[in-house]
């Protein structure tokens, strides 16, 4: 996953899903989700990325209170919709992550269910619900 920041782009290196999976075994959330256990706990295909996820999480949240700061203080408003911009980028930058490690994990592993069910309901319902998350996304 790549988180993108206003200094540069930090990489952090996913675990293979596939290895987890063998490791703790696959289990199916309601609602159909694909996870897998660990340690007791659901873990998510973001979940080898998740300190990068939240570490960006609360910078963005920094920046958004810096926003309300700025209007609270009068700044001029171009500043203002300069860091708004810069929000809006870093969370669109976190969602994109997010969707590449559903796809990565979730849909993948959802085709090879149905490869080994012969059944392709799974795969078109993960297919379903990443199209839609785009599209909330393009809104």
């Amino acid at each position: 996953m790549t988180v993108s920041s206003g200094t540069g782009t930090h990489a952090s290196t996913a675990t293979s899903h596939e290895a987890a999976s063998a490791a703790a075994g696959e289990a199916t959330e309601p609602g159909g989700s694909q996870s897998q256990k660990v340690a007791g706990r659901t873990a998510h295909g973001y979940a080898a990325d998740k300190d990068a996820y939240l570490r960006r999480l609360k910078r963005i949240e920094g920046q958004v209170r810096g926003i309300a700061r700025m209007v609270d203080e009068d700044k001029y408003c171009i500043d203002i919709l300069t860091q708004v911009a810069a929000v809006n980028s870093a969370m669109h930058a976190v969602s994109l992550g997010l969707l590449e490690n559903h796809m990565q994990h979730c849909v993948v592993d959802a085709a090879q269910e149905a490869a080994t069910s012969g059944s392709s309901d799974v795969i078109d319902a993960k297919v379903k619900e990443a199209t839609q998350a785009i599209s909330r996304l393009l809104r």
